[in-house]
């Protein structure tokens, strides 16, 4: 697989895009005003505990307290001979105003706090140093046991032989395969000296202050993606690409003769179609090469993925045409779902098949597409209903997320009221206040009459083909209607008022 990665800076917002085999498969924002937390260490206070949720709010200096779970603090776990062991309550581990280190692990998502940890790792590109924990763990994606083995061992030995690592814990990441004992030792000095520098902030920092940030976007992408099927790294900023090469050559050093300055005059993500597919990324429809397509649906519960065969028909019969249909959909949602960076619980309803093998064949190829995403996923068995649930991790808001807003004239419905259903609105308006009328103003004096301000749609249907509701609702309520043009509403808002008459001649 070909691989490149495409870094556009401006100075109002970083876009890093990684390319395979010329496909856009993942793109990471970082805006001035709103760039990923997730990583960041936090000299925190617990502002409240909440024991019917096991979980406690702590202030970290955000708009919003964080949210710690009591599995994700550090603390003893007890185990009575005899009894299994159980999490501790977060009262014996947590009281109010205290101060702590906690870890972003989740960015703030919608209304919710960020999620903490008090689990504090460090990452590089071949380790994660965990300073709480004396530990040593390989990657689950480093499947043969000889390298795990190796890695192991080989990473018991550096640090070993480090006094400055004794009570630290490592984590081996999936880059490490293969390589020897100094690339390991070089990462580890790195982490360390982090990590004691990162002591010294906590020290001077007061409560609710960062004592750690994450590398900017496009050093981290380039270190966590980078693999040996990085082809290319093009940079169209040349003081970015200063940065980035620097931080290449002390790190990834076999990667220095890939990167490189973008100078051509079209624009970076217009000359690779990162632009287009960007645009199609935020669009619920998706369509497939066979002629079928999904409909892709982010909600507050889960996202759901309709496949249907659209305008592909077949030639040979209805399953077959199913099958083939399917098939294409499982192989391109997990795409979709690594470039939209969705999450959390994901219901796939794929079209009905009566066939077991042709059901056993589109989860084999649902499973192999989702190898390649390096987000954790885990995918069920087709249910009695012919759905099927997968999950995947989510660490920070989707692409829908962090480039559009719910719109104001459907407050995130995404559907409107038709114009007929505000005219019949607009009418139980004014019977509604009818009944309340004030009694000091009697009706059918021509003094006063309900005024009613409303979009140009709407104003037109009630003189048009609403008039003679219009005309019985007059008669039944004793007032003139009088209607009146605002530009600016949209098509479901309007007013209803009782104004005084406008003299008749």
């Amino acid at each position: 697989m070909r691989e490149e990665l495409l870094i556009n800076v401006h100075e109002f917002e970083t876009r890093v895009a990684l390319l395979q085999n010329n496909l856009l498969a993942e793109l990471h924002l970082q805006r001035s005003a709103g760039y990923s937390l997730t990583g960041n260490i936090y000299k925190g206070r617990v502002q409240r505990i909440l024991p019917g949720m096991q979980a406690a709010f702590v202030d970290v200096g955000l708009a919003r307290p964080g949210f710690l779970h009591a599995r994700d603090i550090d603390g003893p776990r007890m185990t009575p001979e005899g009894e299994s062991a159980k999490q501790p309550d977060i009262r014996d581990l947590l009281h109010d105003g205290q101060v702590l280190l906690v870890q972003v692990a989740k960015d703030p998502i919608a209304t919710k706090g960020a999620r903490l940890t008090t689990h504090l790792a460090l990452a590089s590109r071949y380790l994660v140093l965990l300073p709480r924990n004396d530990h040593v763990g390989i990657s689950r994606r480093i499947e043969d046991e000889g390298e795990r083995e190796r890695l192991h061992d080989l990473t018991a030995a550096v640090r070993a032989a480090n006094p400055a690592a004794e009570g630290c814990g490592f984590i081996v990441r999936t880059a490490a395969e293969g390589v020897g004992d100094k690339h390991l030792e070089s990462d580890m000095r790195v982490l360390l000296r982090i990590w004691s520098r990162v002591a010294e902030r906590v020290k001077q920092a007061s409560p609710g202050e960062v004592v750690y940030e994450e590398l900017p976007v496009h050093t981290r992408v380039i270190r966590d993606l980078a693999s040996a099927d990085l082809k290319a790294v093009r940079i169209d900023d040349p003081d970015t690409f200063e940065r980035v090469r620097e931080f290449v050559v002390r790190f990834l050093p076999e990667l220095e003769s890939r990167v490189s300055v973008y100078q051509e005059p079209v624009p970076l993500f217009e000359r690779f179609g990162v632009e287009d597919e960007l645009s199609r990324a935020l669009e619920k429809r998706v369509e497939l090469r066979c002629g079928g397509h999904l409909i892709i649906e982010q909600t507050e519960a889960m996202i759901t993925i309709d496949v249907n065969t659209g305008g592909f028909i077949g030639v040979r019969s209805l399953e077959e045409t199913v099958y083939r249909t399917n098939v294409e959909a499982a192989a391109a949602i997990p795409r979709q779902l690594r470039l939209r960076n969705l999450g959390g619980i994901i219901v796939i309803d794929f079209i009905d098949m009566e066939d077991e093998e042709h059901q056993r064949q589109v989860l084999r190829a649902l499973e192999k597409a989702a190898e390649a995403d390096p987000a954790r996923t885990r995918i069920g068995e087709f249910s009695g209903l012919g759905l099927v649930e997968m999950s995947r991790k989510r660490t920070r808001e989707s692409l829908v997320q962090q480039m559009c807003e719910p719109c104001d004239s459907c407050g995130g419905r995404g559907l409107l009221k038709t114009e007929e259903t505000v005219c019949f609105e607009v009418f139980r308006a004014i019977m509604r206040d009818a009944r309340n009328d004030c009694p000091e103003l009697p009706p059918g004096d021509g003094a006063y009459e309900y005024l009613v301000r409303g979009s140009q749609n709407v104003v037109d249907r009630l003189l048009d083909e609403e008039s003679d509701g219009v005309t019985w609702l007059a008669e039944e309520v004793g007032r003139a209607v009088r209607f009146q043009v605002e530009p600016s509403y949209g098509l479901e808002q309007f007013d209803v008022a009782l104004v005084q008459g406008v003299p008749r001649p």
